[in-house]
């Protein structure tokens, strides 16, 4: 080769070095395909075999298992928090029993009262469990999350819920009190006739919009123990921070609504097939304003964050939040200013006993 290089004129040389380097390019371009028709052919192959072992556990009878969401048994526990937009996300699930082919029932309990007491708490967790006629369901209602693992039944619901900011929470449901929403107009609310803007209430320290009543969200994940309803409750707040990593399958915030629903749409699509859509483009029907609420100064907002309640709601909600875009950023892309979600990926190869 040296020879031969000395013997060949310079510019030739040039050639034979470009002519090489351009056959090195074309054998690893070649390789690099070679790679992937072989990693396609192994997940074709994986493919087949999955299918195989499938139907030969099918044939076995041996095959007693279902996709999340897909089994006619299942049954969503959605423990809606007030004013978090809850009505209006249930809206959806009225609008989409009929074509998807659930029940959905509203748990109405007196007063709205979220603690039951412990026989209810027993003929509701049998009525959710055996209840075949309403499977597979969607429940709804104001109360606080009961840990069905404690009354030894077989199988527990899937939990989801909402959360807000404190803060807007708590305005809105104060103005909703005294206005309503635009849901039902007609209805009297409890607090009626009461003129007093939100803002007055802070600076004459009035009850409606004390600190206390900030502490609603930590209980509702909490559950039914005394200590979850003592405001201020430390204890309270790393079990509804426990709760809903452990016993929550998806938890979004009101201020991303429409992400919740996407993402439920792509986990539970046995309820929620078609969700996302009828959100954006559907006739809003389903959406709900409170009435006359006029946001908050930020004197108001300040004195309320003072609290020691504030700062752990707050905490809370920071923690549910971080947890949702935690889910959304492994489950979403955006392109084009849309959110897509991310197609199966994943594959199983390796499979032995080979059939």
């Amino acid at each position: 080769m040296g020879l031969l290089r000395i013997m060949m004129p310079p510019k030739f040389q040039l050639l034979a070095v470009m002519a090489f380097g351009i056959a090195m390019m074309f054998i690893e371009n070649q390789i690099q395909k070679l790679e992937e028709s072989r990693t396609k052919l192994e997940r074709t192959i994986a493919r087949h075999e999955v299918r195989e072992v499938e139907q030969r556990h099918m044939q076995e009878g041996a095959r007693d298992w279902t996709p999340l969401g897909d089994t006619e048994d299942v049954v969503i526990i959605y423990n809606r928090v007030p004013k978090t937009a809850s009505t209006s996300f249930t809206n959806i699930a009225y609008d989409l029993c009929s074509k998807n082919h659930y029940h959905v029932l509203h748990i109405n309990t007196t007063k709205n009262n979220p603690v039951m007491s412990l026989q209810d708490q027993v003929r509701f967790v049998r009525n959710v469990t055996t209840w075949k006629e309403m499977k597979p369901g969607f429940y709804h209602g104001h109360v606080a999350f009961l840990d069905f693992s404690k009354f030894g039944v077989k199988g527990k619901p899937i939990y989801i819920n909402v959360v807000r900011d404190p803060i807007e929470r708590l305005v809105s449901y104060y103005y909703f009190l005294r206005f309503g929403d635009d849901y039902r107009p007609g209805l009297r609310r409890r607090k009626q006739g009461d003129k007093k803007t939100f803002d007055e209430c802070v600076s004459s320290g009035g009850s409606d919009c004390a600190p206390e009543k900030l502490w609603l969200q930590i209980p509702f994940f909490c559950g039914h123990y005394s200590e979850c309803w003592n405001v201020g409750s430390r204890w309270a707040l790393e079990q509804a921070k426990y709760n809903l990593v452990n016993e929550y399958l998806l938890v979004g915030v009101t201020e991303e609504l429409e992400d919740f629903i996407m993402m439920l749409e792509a986990a539970l699509p046995r309820f929620f097939k078609g969700a996302t859509d009828l959100y954006r483009t559907g006739k809003k029907s389903h959406l709900r304003k409170t009435t006359e609420k006029k946001p908050p100064t930020k004197e108001s907002i300040t004195k309320l964050q003072q609290s020691d309640i504030w700062k752990m709601e707050n905490e809370f909600y920071e923690f549910a939040l971080e947890q949702f875009q935690f889910v959304r950023a492994h489950g979403v892309r955006e392109k084009d200013g849309e959110l897509y979600i991310l197609a199966q990926n994943y594959f199983y190869e390796k499979i032995y006993p080979k059939v």
